[in-house]
This record gives structure tokens, C-alpha cells and sequence, in this order.
């Protein structure tokens, strides 16, 4: 597993990349704040409910939760069921949210 940081993660947001991002949080940590992530707590990831993400086996999967140990926990479990290129993103939205104040 790499990671990758928030700045990384927005510049190209803002350079309009298209982008893989999984929110691993649970539906109230979503709704309350989110970069625009698709929901797939790691309940699922757990329990390998992750028939969505196999189009992406073989892309780059940009995985975060509230502070990076759930999104490091659902990277792990991603790799060990094939993908090649799971990404964590560092400090998940706690770094997310004060790096950019918001």
C-alpha cells in the first residue's frame, strides 16, 4: 500500500483528473463531510462486498475514512483480494479538513 496526501489529492481534483475515491466511513461521517468519495464502509470491504470496485482491480483506488487507520485497514484487505494500485490517503479527513480549513 502507498499513501498520498491531501494536497496531492486535491491539486488534481482542481486539475480536473478524473479520480477513484472510496470513502470507507460509515453514512453520518459521509453526509456530515466528504471530498466526493464513493460510500463503501469498511463493513463491506470486511466482509468483501466489493463486486463495485472490480472494474478498478487494476487502477489506482484512492481510499481515506476520518483519520487513515479504516481506509489503511480496507487498503490491506483491497491488495490481499487483487487490486494493485490502493492508495490511503494520509490523515484522512481530520488532515483533509485542517489543511484546508475548512
Amino acid at each position: 500500500m502507498t499513501t498520498i496526501t491531501a494536497e496531492e489529492v486535491k491539486a488534481r481534483q482542481q486539475a480536473g483528473e478524473k479520480l477513484n475515491i472510496i470513502d470507507v466511513r460509515e453514512p453520518n461521517e459521509n453526509a456530515e463531510f466528504n471530498i466526493g468519495g464513493t460510500l463503501l464502509p469498511l463493513g463491506h470491504i470486511q466482509s468483501m462486498q466489493i463486486d463495485d470496485l472490480e472494474p478498478y482491480k487494476n487502477e489506482e483506488l484512492i481510499v481515506y475514512c476520518r483519520s487513515g487507520n479504516r481506509s489503511g485497514q480496507a487498503c490491506l484487505i483491497l491488495e490481499a483480494a487483487g487490486f494493485t494500485n490502493v492508495r490511503n490517503l494520509t490523515g484522512g479527513m481530520l488532515n483533509w479538513r485542517e489543511t484546508f480549513k475548512v
